[in-house]
């Protein structure tokens, strides 16, 4: 998939990717902490979302049902996305902690006490 979007040695456009495979692809690259994959599929949203005009039924009709079909992928984002910034969080409070610029008492009068999303996987 990758340089989906783009335009081949022939000059032809492919055919753009589905909504849901570019979900699946980016809490796949968000996992991985791709951050050049996670622009490139940033760069195919933005043109998904340039060739989606009000002024165009047909397109609008396609991107409803690709968004139906997608949900579950974009369930799954959802919950990679809350972990990955629970993680960086965390991150950014140790950093603090070991530049002495936060002492521990500190987490809970900055209502760091409770991290996560509440879906037991953090």
């Amino acid at each position: 998939m990758k340089g989906a979007g783009t335009i081949t040695e022939s000059g032809l456009r492919p055919k753009p990717p589905e909504l849901r495979e570019l979900v699946v692809e980016a809490s796949q690259a968000l996992a991985r902490l791709d951050s050049n994959r996670l622009e490139e599929l940033a760069l195919s949203c933005q043109a998904l979302n340039r060739d989606f005009t009000p002024a165009n039924m047909e397109g609008r009709a396609g991107i409803t049902r690709q968004a139906r079909e997608a949900a579950g992928e974009m369930a799954v984002f959802q919950r990679v996305l809350e972990a990955t910034r629970s993680n960086l969080n965390v991150m950014k409070r140790l950093h603090e902690l070991r530049a002495g610029r936060l002492e521990y008492g500190e987490w809970q009068a900055r209502g760091w006490a409770e991290t996560g999303s509440g879906h037991g996987n953090n």
